[in-house]
């Protein structure tokens, strides 16, 4: 293999890591540790102009605003766990607000504030602790849900599970009792989505991708050995090749449903390195860890289809309930995305946070996607984040 290919296609596994960069989808129709820290002055100028555009057009920002959250997102991010050990039982989870440039963090009690507040964190006095809404939460992942059911997570803010129904089933029969259910298990509140939820893995098209098979989807992160995806992309033991139609290793672990995370061995000549792919859109972005951003932050993705985009983190722990049955512990996100993104990379700065797993909508009238945790991925196969 020329070395250019090679290193093409290390290039997309790496992309597929970075949090500024966008994460991938597969298509819907196929069968379907960290490096913490406060980011300085100098930090945010080393951002890409092409990062920062993209941080203007998706999230409404000029270019002074998009510097000014990276160094506000890097600063929460890197609070928040000393920010929760403070909080210590009463805590009832956390969030960055974009309005103030700050981590919230929501608490049950007035005794642990001050000690919060010390770690640079704002407070918010809430009626439950995340530890009692985790457990409620847990109680609806065990009840059958129906199509019509798209999701549920617990909402730190609202101190609630909330539950998502797809509008145009909101009177369903069934819909209605799973709700009645849920309530029964803790405090839950109703939103409507526009769409249920779906994987994109996609059929064999051109771009810079991989495949297995006659699908579609997009390298995550790179490891040491290989790189991490979707598991809903291929099954364990199935031959991958590259966007040249050389051999590049096989699935060696994949999880779906239940899980979404998959990952592949590298071989034949082809490598890993610690980039995401920019696609012409921003600079390749290096990956420098794995550090978890908060609801509220910002997060891009890379994916072989639609390249390229950025948006919010909206909730996390979510369990999403696909066709082909239940995904726990994802992170959504306002980002869009489109079949053949699967697997593909969400990044948040320079800190990888997990691979596309699926949503709704599209690129041009927009829409919601999830991806798994990265962090849930390298614990489960015992891998190793190739970082710069």
């Amino acid at each position: 293999m020329r070395r250019t290919t090679a290193l093409r296609t290390a290039l997309s596994a790496v992309l597929l890591v970075g949090a500024w960069a966008g994460a991938g989808f597969p298509s819907a129709q196929a069968a379907d540790a960290p490096v913490t820290g406060a980011r300085t002055a100098s930090d945010t100028r080393q951002a890409s102009a092409g990062l920062l555009a993209a941080m203007q057009k998706d999230l409404g920002l000029t270019k002074g605003q998009a510097r000014a959250r990276l160094s506000a997102e890097k600063a929460a991010t890197a609070i928040q766990p000393d920010a929760r050990r403070a909080a210590g039982a009463s805590y009832g989870g956390s969030w960055f607000d974009a309005s103030t440039g700050g981590l919230t963090v929501a608490v049950t009690s007035e005794k642990q504030a001050a000690a919060v507040r010390a770690t640079g964190a704002a407070v918010r006095l809430v009626a439950h602790t995340a530890r009692s809404l985790d457990a409620a939460k847990a109680k609806i992942d065990r009840l059958p849900a129906p199509a019509g059911v798209s999701s549920w997570h617990v909402d730190p803010e609202a101190s609630k599970v909330v539950v998502n129904v797809v509008s145009s089933a909101r009177s369903d029969n069934d819909v209605q009792q799973f709700v009645e259910r849920a309530r029964d298990a803790g405090p839950v509140t109703v939103e409507y989505s526009a769409e249920a939820p779906q994987t994109f893995s996609a059929g064999t098209v051109g771009g810079d991708p991989y495949y297995t098979g006659n699908v579609r989807c997009s390298i995550g992160f790179s490891v040491y050995g290989g790189f991490v995806t979707a598991g809903h992309c291929g099954q364990a033991g199935a031959s991958v090749s590259g966007w040249d139609g050389s051999g590049i290793g096989s699935f060696q672990g994949s999880s779906f449903p239940d899980n979404d995370y998959a990952w592949v061995s590298v071989g034949n000549g082809w490598w890993t390195v610690p980039v995401v792919l920019g696609w012409g859109t921003v600079s390749d972005q290096l990956v420098r860890g794995s550090a978890v951003a908060p609801v509220g932050a910002s997060i891009c993705r890379s994916g072989s289809t639609s390249h390229w985009h950025c948006g919010s983190v909206l909730a996390t722990n979510e369990t999403v309930n696909y066709s082909q049955g239940a995904v726990h512990q994802m992170t959504k996100t306002s980002v869009c995305a489109e079949p053949g993104d699967s697997g593909g990379s969400f990044i948040s700065g320079d800190q990888a946070q997990g691979v596309t797993s699926g949503g709704w909508g599209n690129c041009s009238s927009g829409g919601e996607t999830w991806h798994q945790p990265i962090n849930e991925i390298l614990n489960r196969y015992g891998l190793t984040l190739h970082t710069a």
